[in-house]
């Protein structure tokens, strides 16, 4: 009997993948079919898989072409499958020819030309187009932009700028470049808002009342008053208004959320997240350093958020210590947050013009999660214990920082009507409620 073997994603299932499916059968008796886990498709670079892993399985199956039907979960699984399934053809399509000839040292190699004029990528492409438009900072909204290219389905189409000379070329390009946000938001579906916080405010309720979707640099806004007003008006009119920090959007760190939460180190009594860069502000220009975001605006999102996700947001006490960098500013260089909570407490040190470990600390009662500078873009993180022989270390592909991994559930949530979010709406909100209270003095203590 001649086993034949062959890998795929196989989403949304079509006839391209059934008439491959059918050749790759015939180059033998037994027909093995290898479907791509999700975390093995993510780690490849494959983010916009519409179907989950069951779904494909039983897409695969349902063909009744397969003898049998495997999932391909990591790198070198060929190999072992090979082997262990005792194979004697590869087959793949022509678009990977020569990338699997290293194979023939264990089993014959065939590449299968594809149904020309349909792939998953274009269904998934026409099915899901939506008109992307930028706003605000243009070293991050580039970011955006090139990260978008990544993602089937979403077009930049435009972006809003009081300096369009300060645009990268490609930007410039772009179909609309304007100093009119009434005007961009005419030409988008949805906006990406990377601003100050000050005038986020301004910008989602613009969009939300023009029925625009809007994916927004946390924090949303600087009240707990105009984010529930804002969050009102977004159901109202149907529109996703989602808080953008691309850390909860990485493989690593959801992966920590998830073994932090099933209790692998016990009872979880700390978190310690520190969170710094050296770009003081200038203070001999007063007008750009009150356009530039604090320490507590640029860092204080990410910091808190490990903290209210694994302890959540009902901390009975907080502390703000801040060193602010002038006596004539309310910029912060350096800022430390403690949260008190039954059984448990919580640090977050943020600064601009003071630097230190980058790291993620979460202490339990059985042992600890380290993740190392910069957490909050890590691909690595440990789990440490007494018995250092119980120690394990996990490692996860972060490509574009997170920021495509947020633009493609930006994008799913739209089209099937989901939250749009790995941050809960509690989170975000008493995110905000910490810097409206940062800003108006409370529970702060300052130091000179």
């Amino acid at each position: 009997m001649v086993k034949v073997i062959t890998y795929g994603t196989y989403d949304m299932l079509h006839r391209g993948h059934i008439r491959l499916l059918e050749r790759a059968k015939a180059l033998g008796d037994y027909l093995i079919v290898g479907v791509t886990s999700d975390d093995f498709d993510r780690s490849r670079g494959k983010i916009n898989v519409q179907q989950s892993l069951p779904e494909r399985l039983e897409a695969v199956r349902a063909t009744s072409i397969a003898d049998e039907v495997i999932v391909e979960e990591y790198a070198g699984q060929k190999i072992d499958d090979i082997r262990r399934y005792g194979v004697d053809v590869f087959t793949v399509g022509s678009d990977w020819k020569g990338h699997f000839d290293y194979l023939e040292k264990w089993c014959k190699v065939v590449y299968l030309d594809r149904t020309e004029g349909i792939s998953s990528t274009d269904l998934r492409t026409a099915a899901n187009k939506l008109r992307l438009g930028l706003v605000g900072d243009v070293s991050y909204i580039y970011k955006v932009l090139e990260q978008s290219r990544y993602v089937n389905g979403i077009e930049v189409v435009g972006v809003r700028t009081r300096d369009a000379d300060a645009l990268p070329q490609q930007m410039r390009e772009l179909p609309c470049v304007t100093e009119d946000l009434g005007e961009l938001l005419g030409q988008v579906d949805a906006v990406a808002v990377v601003a100050n916080p000050s005038e986020h405010y301004g910008i989602i309720e613009q969009a939300l009342a023009a029925g625009k979707h809007v994916l927004c640099e946390s924090p949303l806004v600087l009240s707990r008053g105009e984010y529930v007003e804002l969050r009102s008006r977004a159901q109202e009119n149907e529109c996703l208004l989602v808080d953008a920090m691309k850390t909860a959007y990485s493989m690593a760190y959801s992966r920590l959320l998830l073994l932090v939460q099933s209790g692998r180190i016990g009872r979880v009594v700390s978190v310690d997240a520190t969170c710094t860069s050296l770009r003081p502000a200038d203070f001999s220009d007063r007008a750009a350093m009150e356009r530039n975001q604090n320490s507590m605006c640029e860092w204080g999102p990410t910091g808190m958020l490990p903290v209210f996700q694994i302890l959540g947001t009902g901390f009975t006490e907080k502390r703000i210590i801040t060193l602010f960098a002038d006596e004539a500013s309310c910029y912060d260089s350096f800022t430390k947050i403690d949260f008190a909570y039954p059984g448990a407490t919580a640090s977050v040190k943020v600064g601009k013009g003071a630097k230190s470990e980058g790291s993620l600390v979460v202490t339990g009662t059985e042992g600890y999660a380290y993740v190392p500078a910069p957490w909050w873009k890590t691909d690595y993180f440990e789990l440490r214990f007494e018995d250092q022989s119980r120690n394990r270390r996990y490692f996860y592909q972060l490509d574009g920082e997170g920021i495509r991994y947020e633009l493609v559930t930006f994008l799913r949530s739209i089209m099937s009507g989901g939250s749009g979010s790995y941050i809960e709406p509690a989170v975000s909100e008493a995110i905000v409620g910490v810097m409206e209270d940062f800003h108006a003095g409370t529970d702060v203590r300052v130091i000179r």
